[in-house]
């Protein structure tokens, strides 16, 4: 009777277990998909950092090579970072 009473109380704790990891998971889960939490999905409207980084690399070069001044370069990189 004993080892039947063991078995029950494992077979309980693993099924607490797995009840909680899973638990755990899908709250963590919908929290990173949450947009209005930090960290949460982008809008759609939002552009992917790599984008921004190589129009703002290619308005660095048009900068350097002297196709757009100073005034124009800050305006651009301003409008970039909305």
């Amino acid at each position: 009777m004993t080892y039947v009473m063991a078995a029950v109380v494992t077979v309980i704790m693993v099924a607490l277990g797995v009840f909680f990891v899973v638990t755990v998971a899908s709250v963590a889960g919908a929290a990173r998909t949450d947009p209005t939490r930090p960290g949460g999905r982008r809008s759609p409207a939002a552009p992917a950092p790599q984008a921004v980084d190589a129009a703002e690399e290619e308005l660095r070069l048009r900068y350097a090579r002297g196709q757009i001044d100073r005034e124009e370069f800050l305006q651009r990189r301003i409008d970039l970072e909305r």
